[in-house]
């Protein structure tokens, strides 16, 4: 499961355009995982303040 971390996330959006199944909603207010998430972990690289954790990638880090 992909794990976000709200009060660290900072709301930049940049692991959204990253995500190959588009399974990441931003709102003003949150970043959701969305249920049909694949777990890939293709975002965690890309969150500038480490936010993001978990999925099949778990530990790895850019």
């Amino acid at each position: 499961m992909i794990d976000v971390d709200a009060d660290t996330c900072v709301l930049c959006g940049l692991c959204t355009g990253v995500c190959p199944p588009n399974a990441l909603d931003l709102t003003p207010t949150r970043l959701e995982v969305l249920p049909h998430c694949s777990e890939c972990g293709y975002c965690i690289p890309y969150c500038p303040v480490g936010a993001i954790s978990g999925g099949r990638a778990r530990g790895r880090r850019g």
